[in-house]
């Protein structure tokens, strides 16, 4: 006996010099992350520590610290004795938001008790292509209270109204922000909207961002719709959404509660995204798709309108050509009437009223074309076929326009005879007397010889003398067009002067006003940067404009202008406000310009 429990004494020193050891740790939830998902490191000290250093976080956007200091108790039971110990805690909390992809080492954190300097391991995390973030349903109720501490209660979403439409099919996104009703967001910025490639794109003007109730996953939450789309798929195949990113201020609880039991908040800021989303775009059945059919998809209604059918040789007559309805209006084209050559048919003049709600096109498009006779007779313009693919019914439709008739009652000494055997119409001229000229022309009985005069001796000296200069002209068109980065500066630099000119133009105006100024900015770092739209990323920016000796604050200046821009698309604007903006806008530019020579 007196062994077992000399064993057991032993056992009790052992985990009482264990217990008595310093502990400074890194902790994550894993080591593996997506490009948007925004995630904690904890360093945690099982005592009181002092003079925390912090490691660089190379390929993260970290914020931070906060600190932690409190109290844990535990308790251990040896043969039915009870021992209860308390322990103060030190915890420091960065989070993290990842900046590229690739595997990055977070290095060692030090910090320092009773004169003894600790430090943490090295701890390597793996960056993987944007993610669709997880929902913490049948989690217990401490899991999820962990997961809402780091903001996971926050959730931006796109909601499609479908994932598999046909070619142009309308197809709506809805960029939505739920959020819990004991947390609140604000500060909305960096909207970051893919380029949708592959679709026609509309935006739809949110006026203002309001919060309202919502449901998410069978959840009570609260919801502010960010940004609608309408979408046309040009091509069939799968056709990916790339995400849609925006940076909020949000409240978080800290995980401990005040004297009145009530948890306390604190107010972090948070990168949202939606994560990659995938349309598998169906195409047009080519059974049944008539000869006539130029894209068209919806429900439409088709008319072929003269403004009249009975004129004289030389007055003119429009032929409108439309289509009424829903559906992709602004993606086809429409059919041309074929009319008599004796009817001279102008251009169209096309026109479009067409509005763009939630649910896809709707309006009128139209050609109208001018047509003048010019003999006198009866002229017949044959019916015009328009196909269209119904949604409703999953099939091709053709609607066919009457015959007209245009009726010409006066004219030159001409008529029209229709040949009955091959249905074309032929003009035939009548033989008539001419009216004697009644005023008499005098010509001069001598002439001076045009051959040897100096205007002779000028016109064939001439074509010699332009050729030096038709050489030069040529060479110098030549060297200007083979310079294309020249010439694409050149073109972007007229750009950027006449979005302005335009934007000055859209005063008062804010939705055109604003993409005028976005258009002249990139055009802008088009012509001085020499890159693409593709290539205009915040960090390329910033990073390129830093190459070219611009001073910080002028950089600082212009990205904070790009995002006011963006942003005030879609909040509310005054005239006072675009002002400032257009004023802004002048002043960094031409800073720019003298930095950037």
């Amino acid at each position: 006996m007196k062994f077992f429990k000399a064993i057991q004494l032993f056992l009790l020193l052992v985990i009482s010099t264990v217990s008595a050891q310093v502990k400074f740790e890194v902790q994550t939830d894993r080591d593996t992350y997506g490009l948007n998902e925004r995630f904690p490191i904890a360093f945690s000290i099982n005592n009181e520590g002092d003079n925390f250093q912090g490691p660089k976080f190379s390929g993260f956007k970290a914020e931070g610290p906060f600190i932690n200091k409190g109290n844990q108790t535990s308790i251990t039971v040896v043969n039915g004795k009870m021992t209860q110990k308390r322990e103060i805690t030190t915890q420091v909390i960065y989070y993290l938001t990842p900046t590229k992809k690739g595997t990055f080492t977070i290095g060692s954190a030090t910090i320092e008790y009773n004169g003894t300097i600790y430090k943490s391991q090295p701890i390597k995390i793996t960056i993987t292509d944007p993610i669709q973030l997880p929902n913490y349903q049948g989690q217990n109720p401490r899991q999820r209270q962990q997961n809402y501490d780091f903001g996971e209660g926050i959730h931006l979403v796109g909601e499609l109204s479908t994932k598999n439409p046909h070619v142009n099919e309308p197809v709506t996104v809805i960029y939505k922000l739920y959020f819990p009703y004991n947390s609140s967001v604000s500060n909305f910025r960096n909207f970051q909207a893919p380029k949708y490639e592959d679709f026609w794109s509309q935006y739809i003007d949110m006026k203002q961002l309001r919060a309202e109730k919502g449901k998410y996953n069978g959840k009570d939450y609260g919801v502010v719709v960010l940004r609608k789309v309408i979408l046309y798929p040009l091509e069939a195949g799968a056709k990916k959404i790339e995400p849609f990113k925006i940076d909020v201020d949000a409240e978080v609880p800290t995980g401990r509660s005040d004297w009145f039991g009530r948890l306390e908040m604190k107010t972090v800021e948070k990168s949202l995204s939606t994560g990659i989303q995938t349309i598998n775009v169906k195409p047009l059945p080519e059974n049944g798709k008539p000869v006539s059919y130029t894209g068209a998809v919806g429900k439409y209604d088709f008319k072929v309108t003269p403004s009249k059918t009975t004129l004289k040789a030389g007055e003119s007559l429009d032929l409108e050509v439309s289509v009424s309805g829903k559906g992709n209006l602004k993606l086809f084209t429409l059919p041309k009437p074929i009319v008599p050559s004796a009817l001279e048919m102008y251009d169209p003049a096309h026109t479009e009223n067409v509005q763009t709600p939630v649910t896809g096109m709707v309006g009128k498009i139209s050609d109208k074309y001018t047509i003048i006779p010019q003999f006198k007779g009866k002229y017949t313009i044959k019916p015009i076929e328009f196909s269209y693919y119904d949604l409703a019914s999953k099939s091709y439709k053709t609607i066919r326009s009457k015959e007209i008739i245009i009726d010409v009652l006066e004219g030159d000494a001409t008529f029209v005879a229709n040949t009955p055997s091959t249905n074309k119409q032929a003009i035939q001229k009548k033989e008539v007397f001419q009216f004697n000229k009644l005023k008499t022309e005098f010509v001069s009985k001598s002439r001076e010889d045009f051959l040897g005069s100096g205007l002779f001796y000028s016109l064939l000296l001439a074509p010699l003398l332009l050729i030096p200069i038709v050489m030069f002209a040529r060479k110098q068109k030549e060297a200007k067009d083979a310079d294309v980065v020249g010439n694409r500066i050149r073109q972007n630099s007229k750009l950027v002067k006449k979005y302005l000119s335009d934007a000055k133009k859209q005063m008062g105006d804010k939705v055109p006003f604003y993409m005028a100024m976005e258009k002249a900015l990139h055009n802008f770092l088009k012509a001085k940067l020499h890159i693409e739209t593709v290539e205009m990323s915040k960090d390329n920016i910033i990073e390129l404009l830093q190459q070219r000796n611009a001073s910080e604050q002028s950089i600082s200046q212009f990205m904070e202008l790009m995002n006011d821009c963006e942003f005030a698309r879609y909040a509310p604007a005054t005239d006072t406000a675009m002002n400032n903006d257009f004023d802004r806008a002048i002043t960094i530019i031409s800073e720019l310009e003298k930095q950037l020579k």
